[in-house]
């Protein structure tokens, strides 16, 4: 507000509806309902996907288009949050909205099939296929991918129940976009806050990669019941190697900064 930068009150009202969220979730649990597919979880991971979708959409695009200028690409990203952005923003927010009030209206599948498509399509215009050699920058498109992706699953699930089973869909949400986002920004935020070249060594794939096959596993789970209990156990603990291994990778360079630098 002292800056009158205006356009970032969006971040709290997202974080305010984050917040609200995580309230009623805790609120339905104490009432003894099923708190995982109540509307405290919907509203929470609404918000957070909201975020990645506002957030993510700027920094995918502007670190992508640092990363290629350097290398004197001859194709760059479009600019972020032209017309077709909030355009897929505004699309996205009503799949949102009509998902957390009404999760399996067929009016809630269409919309959010519709929010899938248009961020697919915003994905593409981000030029990922050319940062390949990159994986900390390929990563930043791997983890947006999973918008969309987890906008078509809930859809197919809306629509053709069964297909991927709720939760197994949400999963692409949950574990997908907001899990590989963050290891995603902390690896890189880690790198540059203490000096490092800004580039992925091999821990740091691998780390991706268990985090990548935790989300696919667990989907999996909702596919194939008959096999969930073995493939629960495979994303659980490639989830746990996936963060366990950022601690191990990233902790001595974090532990190495002076306490006023770290965050």
């Amino acid at each position: 507000m002292a800056g009158k930068n205006w356009r970032n009150l969006i971040v709290l009202a997202m974080l305010g509806g984050f917040i609200i969220g995580n309230a009623l979730f805790h609120w339905e649990a104490a009432q003894g309902e099923y708190a995982a597919q109540g509307y405290g979880l919907r509203l929470g991971l609404g918000a957070g996907i909201m975020m990645i979708a506002v957030i993510g959409g700027r920094i995918v695009p502007s670190f992508t288009r640092n990363w290629l200028v350097k290398r004197r690409s001859a194709v760059l990203p479009v600019a972020p949050m032209q017309s077709f952005d909030k355009v897929a923003l505004a699309a996205l927010l009503v799949a949102l909205l009509l998902w957390v009030a009404l999760p399996l209206g067929t009016l809630t599948g269409l919309a959010l099939a519709l929010a899938g498509v248009l961020h697919a399509l915003r994905l593409a215009r981000w030029a990922g296929h050319r940062t390949f050699v990159e994986p900390l920058v390929t990563v930043l498109h791997a983890a947006y991918a999973f918008v969309p992706l987890g906008a078509l699953a809930l859809a197919a699930e809306i629509l053709a129940p069964g297909s991927f089973g709720m939760a197994g869909a949400q999963h692409f949400w949950m574990a997908g976009a907001i899990g590989l986002m963050t290891l995603a920004v902390m690896t890189r935020a880690t790198l540059g806050h203490t000096g490092q070249n800004l580039s992925a060594g091999a821990g740091t794939v691998a780390i991706y990669l268990a985090l990548i096959l935790s989300v696919f596993a667990r989907v999996a789970g909702g596919v194939f019941p008959e096999f969930s209990g073995p493939l629960h156990t495979v994303a659980g603990l490639s989830w746990i190697v996936a963060f366990g291994g950022f601690a191990v990778v990233y902790g001595a360079l974090l532990l190495r900064l002076p306490a006023a630098k770290r965050v």
